[in-house]
């Protein structure tokens, strides 16, 4: 997913709190929607084949949020590369939705390797893009957030009641305002159980992407399934918040 989720092999997420520490850092406003810590687990497929785990983790810090994205390939090709990713970003709390910090990437296999630092500064309205080639800068949005914490950011609006939604989404060189809409509820069966869930794909674009929400139950899709990077499929496992 630069987009969400990004898992990629090739080349390259209701409000109970983080506790009272970060309580201390929120207003009574925003501690009321803020989401809470999680992990989940998924499943990566291509093509219907198994070839990967993804862990993804929320955690509270000081300044905000930790949000971890681990993937490690386990079958065929991406086992036999040794390929893996990490995707970190951290972000804060404001206006009751997310806005990126700071967002870091790295892929590992054995024929590639692949980094990337971007960095806002909110109060300059600069964003700060480093893949090794030299920094790229460009202005920021308000509400804007990165292609890793874009699945969190998308599920927490539609637990919020929307139906579709535009997002401010920092790539390499620009901000993608990117569009996205509920298409239909329909049932869906992955390794966590069997749920009935709202479609939302991406309409700004003809790259296919589908995400399959439960927003009652999880922030972050139960399914999803992208062109770009591979056509990859996710299947959450399993999800655990304390």
């Amino acid at each position: 997913m630069n987009t969400p989720l990004r898992i990629r092999f090739n080349r390259p997420a209701r409000a109970l709190l983080a506790g009272a520490l970060f309580l201390g850092l929120l207003s009574a406003a925003d501690a009321a929607s803020a989401p809470a810590p999680f992990t989940a687990t998924y499943q990566v497929q291509r093509d219907g084949q198994t070839i990967g785990e993804a862990t993804i983790t929320l955690s509270a810090t000081d300044g905000g949020y930790a949000y971890r994205n681990q993937t490690r390939g386990t079958a065929g090709l991406a086992a036999l590369l040794g390929a893996s990713s990490d995707e970190t970003t951290r972000f804060r709390w404001h206006d009751d939705a997310p806005e990126t910090l700071t967002y870091d990437y790295a892929m590992d296999a054995a024929i590639k390797q692949k980094h990337r630092h971007l960095q806002v500064d909110w109060s300059a309205g600069q964003v700060t893009v480093d893949d090794g080639k030299g920094p790229i800068h460009y202005a920021s949005a308000p509400g804007m957030v990165d292609r890793n914490t874009l699945p969190l950011a998308l599920g927490l609006a539609l637990r919020d009641g929307r139906k579709s939604v535009v997002l401010p989404v920092g790539v390499k060189q620009r901000v993608e305002q990117q569009q996205y809409a509920v298409q239909a509820t329909e049932p869906v069966s992955v390794p966590a159980g069997e749920f009935k869930a709202q479609r939302v794909s991406r309409t700004d674009t003809d790259k296919p992407f589908d995400a399959w929400y439960v927003p009652a139950e999880f922030p972050l899709p139960v399914k999803m399934a992208q062109s770009e990077g591979g056509n990859l499929t996710l299947l959450l496992v399993k999800f655990h918040s304390p």
